[in-house]
């Protein structure tokens, strides 16, 4: 009874190979990814942007873009609330999934008694080159 499964591979292996050559594409990138391959990395970018800017700038459906944790101490740095100060960073956690695909990172400031008082910003990471210059509601950038 072992002797016929060996025959069975051995005869799969002896067959000839289809009329495919070795190397020879099956299909092409397009068929496999559809209509995802057909778009530009940077046009799918911009896209995601305009959709994400119908939406208040620091929320989860449109966080800061910024280049790592440095990018966002650097933006919250450059807020003032509306006594000039500057806020307070009370907490940061992690916050789900943006619009990007990427992971968001959730802090919470507070300006005290002024506005905008306690207030909890989104942030992007995985931005390096973009430097965001308009503040979130309720604060001025320098």
């Amino acid at each position: 009874m072992r002797i016929l499964p060996l025959l069975a591979a051995a005869a799969l292996l002896a067959a000839p190979a289809a009329a495919q050559k070795l190397g020879e594409r099956t299909s092409s990138p397009t068929q496999v990814l559809g209509e995802e391959a057909t778009l530009d990395p940077e046009a799918e970018a911009e896209q995601i942007a305009a959709t994400a800017a119908l939406h208040p700038l620091g929320s989860l459906e449109n966080p800061i873009r910024v280049g790592g944790p440095e990018g966002a101490r650097a933006y919250i740095g450059r807020l003032r609330c509306t006594n000039e100060s500057r806020p307070v960073v009370e907490s940061r956690r992690a916050a789900g999934v943006g619009p990007y695909g990427t992971i968001t990172e959730r802090y919470a400031l507070n300006c005290g008694d002024v506005a905008p008082g306690r207030t909890t910003l989104f942030f992007d990471f995985y931005h390096e080159e973009h430097v965001e210059k308009q503040a979130a509601g309720g604060f001025r950038i320098d």
